[in-house]
């Protein structure tokens, strides 16, 4: 499976007073790589996937190595780990090739915005994902028995 890459560049207030990137700074890294894959990287391919919006409704970050300014951009690799009926996760790693310095996840959800509450993740939506779907070893997607399906064609768990 594909993995999305987007090469974020370091900027010099995304240091702290201990000189290395603050911990928040990563949420906002982590939101360029997921709109740059969601938004960008779909309607690329010929799909209004996302388009009506998500929320994200948790995150999960390791700190694994302080990362210093520098003018070289970091790496961040994006994956979807499992595809539920209305909703997704996501996991990163920011690195470079020597080293992984933050390994993320974050749960998002497809969202009305006109009605203001959650929806199901579309057909369309479920087809562009699974190019990146790279699910847990134990998993039932990776066990290929992958989750059930509805009438309409959303994961249904």
């Amino acid at each position: 499976m594909a993995r999305h890459i987007y090469s974020c560049p370091l900027r010099w207030f995304d240091m702290d007073a201990f000189g290395h990137v603050n911990n928040v700074v990563f949420l906002r890294y982590l939101e360029e790589a997921r709109v740059d894959f969601m938004w960008r990287l779909a309607p690329g391919n010929g799909s209004d996937a996302f388009t009506g919006g998500v929320v994200v409704a948790r995150h999960e970050i390791d700190y694994l190595r302080p990362l210093v300014h520098r003018h070289t951009p970091v790496t961040i690799e994006t994956w979807v780990k499992e595809i539920r009926a209305a909703s997704i996760d996501l996991c990163y790693e920011v690195k470079d090739e020597e080293t992984v310095y933050v390994r993320a996840a974050t749960r998002i959800v497809p969202f009305d915005l006109e009605a203001g509450r959650p929806r199901r993740v579309t057909s369309e939506e479920e087809s562009f994902l699974t190019d990146y779907l790279e699910p847990e070893p134990g998993t039932r997607e990776a066990a290929g028995k992958g989750a059930g399906k509805s009438a309409e064609g959303a994961v249904t768990v």
